[in-house]
């Protein structure tokens, strides 16, 4: 028999992307808090910035009836706080601090922190402070809330960090609250997505790293010391992905306790008659804009395909998708017209008057507009790397050219001026994501295609690409509903071949192969749900659980 796991009666979990809508780490929190929530029944308290004490945040709807007699006391106590709900499916309970106060002791907790954990904050700059004093700020209200409610209560309490930015807070409830198990999730290490993002070959040297001298190459010193430290000092140390596991016992020096994939909530996707009425409206929206662009006249019988993300332009993949695209436009094997979308947030100005003007027409044009690869101009036009690759290859978009690419500079929010629909209502118009991701821990945009019933090729240097080979038991075909094309340092070339021929054979694709592949996308969207991947959650919290009973008896047997 095995032993009981042990289960938190509270968890409090802080990041900087709680209510605050930076990247995926706002989707990994967010998706999964309703399964959380169901099961702790507003016992999990999710703690993030305050960055909206002057106006209304889309993201957060305070309540101040909420714990009311502790946030009186916690801001006789110099800790500002509003209590309320993270405006997410399951609604779980937020607290928002506000952490610029402590700047003026920002010396003080840096000379404590070096004191008990060898955390290096010298070299700090950026982001660096900001994020300290928030997690700071963070650890002191699950102090002041464990204090106030729980202090004399038998309950078990687990402190979840995200990232290094949550680090300081997870080190002082180590050091100051024993009694609470401390778990510390790195979704990328900073050194690896440092390493990748400056041209240097990873994964082929990552036996040769050695963290802390890159750090110091990479004058990173401040953000790895405290990733380091709290992944040593934490009770549960985590990351998302087997691929970002070897990144953190080579960089780091610490192997992780538990691999917690990065699961999904489905409840936003649309069903049967919605579904098919959204996805014909994202099509339609999509070629008017290209016909709008282009003046050309693209029919419904388009291969529409797109990449999204980050604008990371190695990390990404955005280049090798150029390069594909590029060579795609010389492949006799292609049977459509092929509309590419790159759908990535760049240095946007504003939206083309020239573009809005011909859409509102409702007219067809047949002369391109100027520039027309790009549907919002950027303040860094000359030297943006999208535009300045396409440059490089000649590629403007020219009327006997089968592949058309776009660049849709802008967040995807329905206010953008040109697109006007979220990501969400985009992405369903899509034949095929492509995502050949460089550097990757988890990757939750191809997830979040095929979620969406859209086939899509990845990498295996991609987490989600690698877990999408170990259900299939091999490498992933397209035929399946995710393409995973194998990468290396050095194989640029031939990833954008496979991506070239995967679109060509898309192409040649009947209705009914084409039905078969969406459907099978579709089924292994399933097996990424939330309800699938929290168990791993539970043992990582049984783990931080046993650890901190075993060091409150330990103390007991001490004094």
């Amino acid at each position: 028999m095995g032993k009981e796991i042990l289960k938190p009666d509270y968890i409090f979990e802080s990041s900087w992307e709680v209510c605050n809508k930076v990247g995926g780490i706002y989707t990994v929190l967010s998706t999964r808090a309703k399964t959380l929530q169901d099961v702790m029944k507003d016992q999990i308290i999710f703690i993030g910035p305050d960055f909206w004490q002057k106006e209304e945040s889309p993201y957060f709807r305070e309540d101040k009836a909420l714990f009311a007699e502790w946030q009186w006391e916690a801001k006789e106590h110099g800790l500002t706080v509003r209590v309320g709900r993270w405006t997410v499916p399951g609604e779980p309970i937020a607290v928002l601090v506000d952490f610029h106060p402590f700047f003026e002791k920002k010396d003080e907790i840096y000379g404590w922190l070096w004191e008990h954990y060898q955390v290096d904050s010298l070299h700090a700059y950026g982001d660096y402070d900001e994020a300290s004093m928030f997690s700071y700020a963070a650890g002191l209200v699950v102090e002041s809330f464990y204090n106030h409610y729980l202090l004399k209560t038998k309950k078990r309490v687990v402190y979840h960090a995200n990232e290094w930015m949550c680090g300081l807070g997870a080190l002082y409830i180590n050091n100051v609250l024993p009694q609470i198990g401390t778990i510390f999730t790195t979704h990328a290490t900073s050194i690896g997505r440092s390493i990748a993002g400056n041209q240097k070959p990873l994964y082929d040297y990552l036996f040769a790293y050695h963290g802390d001298q890159m750090a110091e190459e990479l004058n990173m010193q401040s953000k790895h010391s405290i990733e380091k430290q709290t992944a040593l000092h934490v009770d549960c140390f985590t990351t998302v992905s087997d691929i970002t596991a070897n990144e953190c016992q080579e960089l780091l020096d610490k192997p992780v306790d538990v691999v917690l994939p990065n699961g999904f909530d489905n409840s936003f996707v649309p069903k049967a008659a919605t579904f098919t009425k959204k996805r014909k409206a994202a099509r339609k929206r999509l070629l008017e804009v290209a016909n709008a662009l282009l003046g050309e006249n693209l029919d419904d019988d388009t291969l529409i395909v797109s990449t999204s993300g980050r604008y990371e332009f190695r990390n990404k993949g955005i280049d090798v998708f150029v390069e594909a695209m590029n060579r795609l436009l010389r492949d006799k094997e292609l049977k459509k017209k092929v509309l590419a979308f790159i759908e990535v947030p760049g240095w946007v100005g504003e939206p083309r008057k020239d573009l809005q003007e011909r859409l509102e027409s409702g007219k067809s044009y047949d002369t391109p507009l100027e520039v027309p690869q790009i549907t919002h101009w950027l303040h860094n036009m000359s030297h943006d790397n999208v535009l300045g690759m396409m440059k490089y290859y000649d590629m403007h978009n020219r009327k006997e050219d089968h592949v058309k690419v776009i660049f849709l500079p802008c967040y995807l929010d329905s206010k953008d001026g040109i697109m006007d629909m979220t990501y969400y209502d985009v992405v369903l118009g899509n034949d095929l994501c492509i995502y050949p991701s460089y550097y990757e821990p988890w990757g939750y945009t191809p997830l979040e295609a095929v979620a969406f019933k859209v086939p899509c090729i990845t990498t295996d240097l991609a987490g989600f690409g690698l877990w999408a080979n170990k259900e299939f038991g091999r490498y992933g075909e397209i035929e399946d509903g995710v393409k995973v094309i194998h990468r290396t340092d050095y194989n640029y070339s031939e990833v954008a071949d496979a991506i070239k021929d995967t679109v060509a054979k898309f192409s040649g694709m009947t209705k009914k192969q084409v039905d078969e592949c969406r459907k099978h996308a579709d089924d292994l969207s399933k097996k990424a749900l939330w309800s699938e991947f929290i168990k791993y959650y539970y043992k990582a919290y049984d783990i931080a659980l046993r650890k901190a009973e075993e060091r409150t008896i330990n103390n007991k047997v001490k004094k």
